[in-house]
C-alpha cells in the first residue's frame, strides 16, 4: 500500500489560551476527495493553514508526500493549490490576466502557461469573460476563477477552504463536476464545508467539533453507524410539539425536518408503542409517522451531540460487509 499524500499526527494549534485545533491525526490517499466538516470556528480553516504552511503548528506533525509542512514548506508548496474561503485574486486584472499572472509567479513555462489559460477558461466555462475584470464577476464566477488560478501550475493536492459558501444550485454543481474530475485523474482533494448535504460527494469525511476530530469514515459507513431506524413525528401544531417532545424521557433531541419531527432516540419503537396507547400531550394533534434512514446531517448531530446510545462502535461498524 502506498504513502498517503497528507497525513497528520496529533497536530495542534494554540491561540493563547484557545485550542483551535486538538491532536488531529489523520491520513488521506491519493485522488480521495476528502472532505472536513464542522460548524462555523470548529478549527477547519486553522487545519488549512497548517497544511499550506501559513500558520505553525503549536504541538504535533502534519507531512504532504512525506514532507513537513511547516519546516519544508518551501519545498511543497508547488505541490498543491489553495483556494481560501475569502476571495482574494487582483479585481482589476481580467480573468485571462489573473490566471497569466498566478501561472508566472509558479513558474509555469510561457508556452505552456497559454495552453494551460485556454483549458482552464474552458473548464470553467469562463472563456467568455476572458476580458471581463475579476472584480466585475458573479461570486460563482469569482469562485471558479480562484479555482482556476489554484490550478493552473497542475498541483497533485487541491485545498478548498469553504469553496461553495455563497454559490447557487448551478455554480456548486459545476464546481463539484470539476473536483470530480480532477480526482479521477489522481489529484487528492481536502475540502472544508459545513453543508452536510456535500459530504455525500466525498470518498472520506472528516467531522471536527470544537478544535477535535470526532470521526474519520467513508459517507456509507457513517449513516451505517446508526443502530435504528429514525422516527419521523407528523403533529401539529408543529413548533410547540417539537419543543414539548424534545423533553420526553428517552428522546435524545428532534429537529424539523420538511414539516416533521424527527425523532433521534435508541427506543424510538418502545415510544411509538406508549404513545399508541396513551398520547400524552392534548393540545397537539399526532397525524402519523414514518420511519426513515439517517443522511449526513443526522449523522453529524448523533456525533456531535454524543448520541453514542444510537451509534456503533466504530470497530464494530468495519466489520460489516
Amino acid at each position: 500500500m502506498s504513502e498517503p499524500v497528507i497525513q497528520l499526527s496529533t497536530l495542534s494549534k494554540h491561540y493563547g489560551d484557545t485550542l483551535a485545533v486538538n491532536e488531529l491525526s489523520l491520513s488521506i490517499a491519493r485522488g480521495n476527495i476528502f472532505g472536513f466538516l464542522g460548524a462555523n470556528g470548529a478549527g477547519k480553516t486553522t487545519t488549512i493553514r497548517m497544511l499550506c504552511g501559513l500558520t505553525k503548528p503549536s504541538t504535533g506533525s502534519g507531512l504532504i508526500t512525506g514532507k513537513d509542512v511547516w519546516k519544508e514548506r518551501n519545498n511543497i508548496r508547488s505541490q498543491f493549490g489553495y483556494v481560501a474561503q475569502k476571495f482574494s485574486l487582483y479585481p482589476d486584472l481580467t480573468v485571462a490576466e489573473n490566471l497569466q499572472f498566478f501561472g508566472g509567479a509558479c513558474r509555469v513555462a510561457p508556452g505552456l502557461l497559454r495552453e494551460r489559460v485556454t483549458e482552464l477558461l474552458r473548464q470553467t466555462d469562463l472563456e467568455g469573460k476572458r476580458h471581463a475584470t475579476a472584480g466585475s464577476l458573479s461570486g460563482g464566477m469569482k469562485q471558479l476563477l480562484a479555482l482556476a488560478c489554484a490550478l493552473v501550475h497542475r498541483p497533485s493536492i487541491l485545498f478548498l477552504d469553504e469553496p461553495t459558501s455563497g454559490l447557487d444550485p448551478v455554480n456548486r454543481q459545476q464546481l463539484w463536476n470539476l473536483l470530480y474530475s480532477l480526482s479521477s485523474d489522481g489529484t487528492t482533494i481536502f475540502v472544508t464545508t459545513h453543508y452536510m448535504d456535500e459530504a455525500e460527494r466525498c470518498t472520506d469525511v472528516g467531522f471536527l467539533h470544537k478544535g477535535k476530530l470526532l470521526v474519520k469514515e467513508s459517507p456509507r459507513n457513517l449513516k451505517r453507524s446508526f443502530t435504528g431506524r429514525l422516527l419521523e413525528m407528523n403533529v401539529e401544531p408543529v413548533m410547540p410539539a417539537l419543543a414539548a417532545l424534545r423533553q420526553v424521557p428517552g428522546v435524545l433531541g428532534a429537529s424539523l425536518r420538511s414539516g416533521r419531527i424527527r425523532i433521534y432516540s435508541a427506543v424510538a419503537e418502545q415510544l411509538v408503542a406508549d404513545w399508541t396507547r396513551a398520547w400524552p400531550f392534548p393540545d397537539f394533534q399526532w397525524l402519523g409517522h414514518e420511519w426513515g434512514d439517517a443522511d449526513m446531517e443526522d449523522v453529524f448531530s448523533a456525533y456531535s451531540q454524543d448520541y453514542h446510545q444510537i451509534l456503533t462502535p466504530r470497530a464494530e461498524q468495519r466489520e460489516q460487509p
